[in-house]
């Protein structure tokens, strides 16, 4: 299992550890709280309600860049395609017994640069492709610039249109595995947990079934909210897709045959 799927089993256990936590604080509050009649200080609902806040402003930052990088993504792909698909009309100003071969290896690096995504998230497998598409960047490379020894006059116009090509490759592959650094995907759960303690702690001593429906949905809506935020920072692996996107690299392979 890759790195990004197995990210998603962490829901489940901040789900129950949610219900833990809002037990774990309920108990104490029991235990050692509870029989005082005095309010509580206000600086404990200040303490309180900083902490809450201090989580909103969390799952609002994760949430933003998770967004801010899947609409990247999107634009990089279109990118992409439209790169590739300049760069192999401009083959058309090379000479004519060096395009085919070139033509072939245009589509062949095409399909393994569509494989690259498509087959996420098997890591493996996306590596692979992606070690062939880099074999055929070097290919493509060597036979244009022997093609060009024909045609000197069209390197100004072929090259730049391969180096894009290939930049918005390499850069597709930093923001592929640009994610949610892992040190604040840890403080927004240890955060949340500390926000169930504090909410089971407040709990009266007799909960109602009402209570207790206020606390799973609590668990359950605050877990939702972490799955859209991974989703969206690993687009391809849960619900949240790119194919749509993809869409424009698979026009510019039909237009290639």
């Amino acid at each position: 299992m890759s790195d990004s799927a197995g990210i998603f089993l962490l829901l489940p256990g901040v789900f129950f550890g949610i219900l833990l936590f809002i037990e774990v604080g309920h108990w104490l509050g029991t235990r050692f709280g509870r029989e005082q009649t005095e309010p509580p200080p206000a600086a404990f609902d200040t303490i309180q309600t900083a902490i809450y806040a201090l989580v909103g402003l969390m799952v609002a930052f994760t949430f933003s860049g998770a967004a801010s990088r899947l609409d990247t993504r999107r634009t990089l792909t279109a990118d992409e395609a439209n790169a590739i698909g300049t760069a192999y009309l401009r083959l058309d100003v090379l000479s004519a017994t060096s395009q085919p071969s070139l033509r072939d290896k245009f589509r062949r690096y095409t399909e393994a640069r569509i494989a690259v995504y498509r087959v996420l998230p098997d890591i493996e497998a996306s590596k692979a492709n992606a070690a062939r598409a880099t074999a055929l960047q070097s290919e493509i490379w060597a036979d244009t610039v022997t093609a060009l020894k024909e045609t000197p006059a069209s390197s100004l116009l072929v090259l730049p249109s391969l180096n894009t090509m290939f930049d918005i490759a390499a850069t597709r592959s930093v923001i592929l595995n640009t994610h949610i650094p892992p040190i604040v995907l840890a403080t927004l759960i240890a955060l949340t947990l500390m926000c169930a303690l504090l909410i089971g702690h407040g709990l009266p001593r007799d909960r109602t079934v009402g209570t207790l429906l206020h606390t799973v949905g609590f668990a359950f809506v605050v877990t939702l909210t972490m799955y859209v935020i991974f989703d969206l920072d690993h687009p391809r692996v849960g619900l949240i897709r790119l194919d749509y996107a993809d869409q424009a690299l698979f026009d510019v392979l039909a237009a290639m045959k």
